[in-house]
């Protein structure tokens, strides 16, 4: 006769005279009764799991570098997490990651120390390359909630070429100037034309339109405007997000590559330091040297990743072949002239492996779209298509993964144009592959209608042609970096092209939560095509997706 494995999971009732789990008591196979577990089998005394009982319970106040030793302990040690806790110390746990992550290259240990950083006044370019990572997790400053007229902006190292530097700060004071005077303009427009409900707040009522005009308005900023951002990652994601911005084209991005370096290494900041000095003091008046222990113990300087992310360091294999890639690019396309696109979103035709490769390595190089790249691609034949995919790969290093270019093979592929301003909120995707092509004018701007019912078309195109005017004359000015220091200078009206590759989960995600009413009319309008594009193609699909028609009348008070 057979038996059937069963999991009961209960809660232990406070009468129960056996040790309570500190959340859920399971019993069944493979949880041993508190009668066979016994300290003569190797089970500690103090040790709850002695008792038969799952345990589950939060670790608070531990530096990231230590919990990933003691997680890390589970896999090397029957030791419980209490008991690795308490006998460890930092001079241990920098030894043991030394030994194990660096030389024997057990990486995944550092996946389990968990870093909190906080990075302010970096320009919104910066923050995009810092946010160009999918295993983190963050959020930015809302370009929609925030008034950024005083928030200023990044200037770039011109050297000695003043012109250059005396353009770009004319021009970029020319836009804030501009996005002020749009802000408040549009916010008395939105006013004027929406009846404000009796039961709304004036106040209520007030903000909900600042923000609609923001999210008008916010295609002046140019992408030098300062932003703050906060991120969580795992110290192995840390380190190769320091790597790349470290290997980075612009000099800015390096900066703060050395910057996140410096603060995962260094001194953190302690949120309770003031109380904690002020606890301190009250008690070495009334017991010095039991103060003086207090001191040491409660502030101690605390750094969060002495060493897990101390050897990070530029990426030549990134450097390298960037280097390569572009040259190939501008070789293979250079009797092209670049086609004017005939829809925002193209879900691309499916194709051989290796012609998706070679394209995709050469996309993020060039300002071409996917299907023009994927022409020439194929013409050039299969030696040409092998040698594209070499380059991509000659530079790897031992430890180095292969570059996101090569993460292919997705059903869904839409090689998207849209607005920079638009693109940042579609960039916070991470169940998808994303390749971004640098910013650039040359796929015009885009322009809402509420800027023409507001009687402002004018004003607004005049402010795009200058800039797009100063952004071409710096990138042929003399300066270091001149081309990468013009793209500061870009609005965020002026549309990039990005290439997004994801299943079919994440095209109905993306579709039904960026097409929802309070969402920005640029995303929206993108999330939608990308499920019409599925739906033309994969019609039994359509009924699938949750989408909002975005062609119905908006409310303005309905965020």
């Amino acid at each position: 006769m057979s038996q059937t494995a069963t999991n009961d999971v209960t809660a232990v009732p406070e009468s129960s005279n056996k040790k309570p789990a500190d959340v859920i008591s399971i019993s069944g196979p493979g949880h041993r009764s508190p009668q066979r577990a016994s300290a003569a089998e190797g089970a500690p005394a103090d040790d709850p799991a002695s008792a038969g009982a799952t345990q589950v319970f939060a670790v608070y106040g531990v530096e990231p570098e230590i919990q990933a030793y003691a997680m890390a302990k589970y896999s090397r040690s029957a030791l419980s997490m209490k008991e690795s806790l308490r006998e460890i110390n930092s001079q241990k746990a920098e030894k043991f990651l030394n030994t194990f992550y660096f030389q024997y290259g057990h990486r995944s240990i550092a996946d389990l120390a968990h870093i909190a950083l906080a990075i302010e006044r970096l320009s919104i370019l910066a923050a995009i390359e810092l946010a160009d990572e999918q295993r983190w997790d963050g959020q930015e400053r809302s370009t929609r909630y925030q008034d950024f007229k005083k928030s200023g902006y990044f200037s770039p190292d011109f050297g000695d070429d003043a012109e250059a530097r005396k353009l770009y700060c004319e021009t970029l004071d020319f836009l804030f100037a501009e996005y002020e005077a749009l802000s408040a303009h549009m916010t008395q427009h939105l006013i004027s034309i929406t009846p404000k409900p009796a039961e709304m707040k004036q106040e209520q009522y007030e903000r909900t339109l600042k923000a609609r005009a923001f999210d008008i308005t916010r295609y002046l900023l140019p992408l030098a405007t300062n932003t703050s951002l906060g991120e969580i990652v795992n110290a192995r994601t840390l380190e190769m997000q320091v790597a790349h911005l470290l290997s980075h084209t612009h000099k800015e991005v390096r900066q703060l590559g050395e910057s996140l370096k410096k603060a995962a290494t260094g001194a953190a900041y302690d949120a309770n330091s003031d109380s904690l000095r002020e606890l301190v003091k009250q008690i070495k008046a009334a017991a010095p040297e039991l103060g003086a222990r207090a001191e040491c113990e409660l502030l101690r300087e605390v750094r969060v990743a002495p060493t897990l992310v101390k050897y990070a360091d530029p990426n030549p294999y990134e450097m390298e072949t960037r280097r390569d890639l572009r040259q190939a690019a501008r070789e293979l396309m250079a009797h092209e002239q670049l086609a004017p696109s005939k829809a925002i979103v193209d879900l691309l035709d499916e194709e051989p492996l290796e012609i998706e490769i070679a394209t995709t390595l050469l996309y993020e190089h060039c300002h071409f779209s996917y299907r023009q790249i994927r022409q020439s691609v194929q013409v050039a034949g299969e030696r040409r298509r092998r040698e594209i995919i070499d380059l991509g790969l000659r530079h790897r290093g031992k430890h180095d993964e292969m570059l996101r270019g090569f993460r292919a093979g997705q059903q869904f592929r839409f090689d998207i144009l849209m607005d920079i301003g638009g693109f940042r909120d579609m960039h916070r995707h991470r169940r998808c592959i994303q390749i971004m092509q640098q910013s650039t004018t040359q796929h015009g701007y885009e322009m809402l209608l509420d800027v023409e019912d507001a009687g402002m078309r004018g004003r607004f195109e005049f402010a795009m042609r200058r800039a797009q005017a100063a952004v071409e004359k710096i990138a042929k000015s003399a300066s270091t970096e001149a081309e990468e220091n013009s793209q500061y200078a870009i609005p965020l009206a002026y549309r990039k092209r990005a290439l997004f590759k994801m299943d079919f989960a994440e095209v109905a995600y993306i579709s039904e939560l960026r097409t929802t009413p309070a969402g920005h009319v640029s995303y929206r309008n993108v999330a939608y095509a990308m499920y019409e594009a599925v739906a033309r193609k994969y019609p039994i699909l359509a009924k699938y997706f949750r989408v909002h028609d975005v062609t119905a009348p908006v409310d303005l008070l309905q965020r």
